[in-house]
Order: C-alpha cells, then sequence, then structure tokens
C-alpha cells in the first residue's frame, strides 16, 4: 500500500522570517510540504487558483488585500481549499471576519511551532480548530442558549445528538469514535449529516448550533 501524499501548503505571510519559520518546521514533517509562498492577499489568491492546495496558512494584516477578503476569494473559488488564519491579532472583527470568509481555523503566532503543524494536520483533515483564546468570545458573540433553538427543536437523532454534543466540547472525530465506540468513519458519516440537517457550513457552526441549542453550556 502506497503511502498518503503529503498535505500541500501555501504560506501566506508578509513577513519574510515568519515564512521562513514555518517552511524549515514543514521541511521536517513528512506528511506536510510547502508548494509555495505568497506576501500578500492577491498573490495568495492567485496562488491558489494555479496550485490548488489542501491548506493555506494565512497572514491576516498584509499590505494591498488583507488575508479575510483573500480568504474569502480563495473558498469561493475551491471549496476544497482550506483556510488556517494564523496571526499576531485575535480581536474580535478579525475573529468573526476570518470565520465568516469561510476560514476553517484561527490561530495566533505565539502557539508552539508544532502546534501550529498539528492544526495543518486537523484542518486538512476536514476539521475546524480555533485557538484557545479565541473560543470563549466567538461562543459568547454567537450563542444564545436556548433562545432560537433547544436540543428538543433540532431535527436530528439521538446518536446524532450526542456527536453534536461532543463537537461542541472540542472533540475530534478521532476522540468522538473512542467516546460512543463507533468507527471514525462512521463519525464522519454523522458530521456530514448534522452539517446537511443544520444546514451549517463547516465545524464551527456546529460548536455554535450546540450551544444555541443548550447541549454545551459556556461555563
Amino acid at each position: 500500500m502506497s503511502a498518503a501524499a503529503p498535505v500541500r501548503i501555501v504560506l501566506v505571510d508578509d513577513q519574510p522570517l515568519i515564512r521562513a519559520s514555518l517552511q524549515m518546521v514543514v521541511t521536517d514533517a513528512p506528511d506536510l510540504t510547502v508548494v509555495a509562498e505568497a506576501g500578500e492577499g492577491a498573490e495568495a489568491v492567485r496562488v491558489a487558483g494555479d496550485l490548488r492546495p489542501d491548506v493555506v496558512v494565512m497572514d491576516i494584516r498584509m499590505p494591498g488585500m488583507d488575508g479575510i477578503e483573500a480568504t474569502r476569494r480563495i473558498v469561493d473559488a475551491d471549496g476544497t481549499c482550506r483556510v488556517l488564519m494564523l496571526t499576531t491579532f485575535d480581536d474580535d472583527e478579525y475573529v468573526y471576519g476570518a470565520l465568516r470568509a469561510g476560514a476553517s481555523g484561527f490561530l495566533v503566532k505565539d502557539m508552539a511551532l508544532d502546534d501550529i503543524l498539528t492544526a495543518v494536520r486537523v484542518v486538512a483533515s476536514g476539521d475546524a480548530l480555533l485557538a484557545p483564546s479565541v473560543t470563549r468570545r466567538l461562543i459568547g458573540a454567537f450563542a444564545r442558549p436556548r433562545a432560537a433553538r433547544t436540543s428538543a427543536r433540532l431535527a436530528v437523532t439521538d446518536r446524532e445528538q450526542e456527536v453534536l454534543t461532543l463537537i461542541g466540547r472540542g472533540f475530534s472525530n478521532t476522540e468522538i469514535a473512542e467516546a460512543l465506540v463507533l468507527s471514525v468513519t462512521t463519525v464522519k458519516t454523522y458530521v456530514t449529516r448534522l452539517l446537511a440537517k443544520l444546514g451549517a457550513r463547516d465545524r464551527v457552526q456546529l460548536v455554535i448550533l450546540a450551544y444555541e441549542a443548550g447541549l454545551v453550556s459556556v461555563e
């Protein structure tokens, strides 16, 4: 059996030192490879369109087109490309703008490089990921527990509700599989069903729905 192809990454940051640091760490990871770099948003859109990478690691504040607009254009053009925001600035405006633009993750640059690589793998697998410092503010802004929805009103099965609850608690597909004694493939099927039934674009929106339904407490 042949080994899986490495995750193809485009690094986007206006600081060459940041790109060089990430490039150096990725080089030591056999399952990841950098296929291109870009120093600003418009270049990132062009490169992503030409190379169709699996993941774009995207800065937010750059000269010219910023990372949020570049993310919106990349996601609109290619629904299979995942964008992971990596920035020094984690204020609310950037967080909400990035997620609304279609980003699958939001991390801050003070994270350990190994943790950033783990996040790339998570996003490439189809999951979404937020820095811990971001999650509570996101939920506080968007979730209104039991106001618009309750768990009883969600048109999901009991098992789907269990999966949604664990998604809301931040479990990965593998962790959900272990907790519910299911295969990872089965969990992925449940996640796909939840996205379709609840009209959610991605896993981040499923987290918000879990809080809104009162399946997970902010506390």
